[in-house]
């Protein structure tokens, strides 16, 4: 009997997947941790991966190789979100970064100011159609993805946009 249940040879079925959790989860930390370089965050996060796996693929992993089932599931979550962790910007990281001058945004003068808020004000004078385009511009969106986004044709996206620049420039 292993862990103090069942036969050594059977699958393991969805109730002993708790019993398995209070027995094997500070081991499997452990051995994720000694296997894989990454924060803390990273390695709770992949042994949870691997334990959610095991309650889905419960019924294909035998009751002797659920730890390393669970061990090698969770080695590669933790390597694949390690990666991934490399490769994506973190906001928070960013802020730390950045300091307090992020959290006050740019020093900009009370003239720019000010005529960034007459920009504001004149673009909510615009018809809502326009609006929603300039917007969609302003968010780096493509004249094809606009017109994806509003049921519109790229053309018309386009003469909407030039109406809305034109009407712009005169305020």
């Amino acid at each position: 009997m292993l862990f103090g249940f069942g036969q050594p040879n059977e699958e393991i079925n969805a109730e002993d997947v708790g019993e398995l959790y209070r027995s094997l989860s500070g081991r499997l930390e452990h051995i994720v941790r000694r296997h894989v370089r990454a924060p803390e965050v990273v390695i709770e996060d992949a042994c949870q991966f691997a334990w959610s796996g095991l309650v889905r693929h419960c019924g294909r992993v035998r009751r002797e190789a659920a730890l390393s089932w669970l061990a090698r599931t969770a080695e590669r979550e933790a390597f694949k979100l390690a990666r991934r962790e490399l490769r994506e910007l973190s906001l928070d990281a960013a802020l730390d970064e950045a300091g307090d001058a992020a959290i006050c945004g740019s020093t900009a003068t009370l003239e720019e100011l000010v005529e960034q808020h007459a920009r504001l004000e004149a673009i909510s004078e615009l018809p809502g159609r326009q609006q929603r385009l300039v917007w969609l511009q302003g968010l780096g969106f493509s004249y094809d993805e606009m017109a994806a986004q509003t049921g519109d044709s790229s053309r018309t996206v386009e003469r909407q946009l030039l109406r809305a620049k034109r009407i712009l420039r005169e305020v």
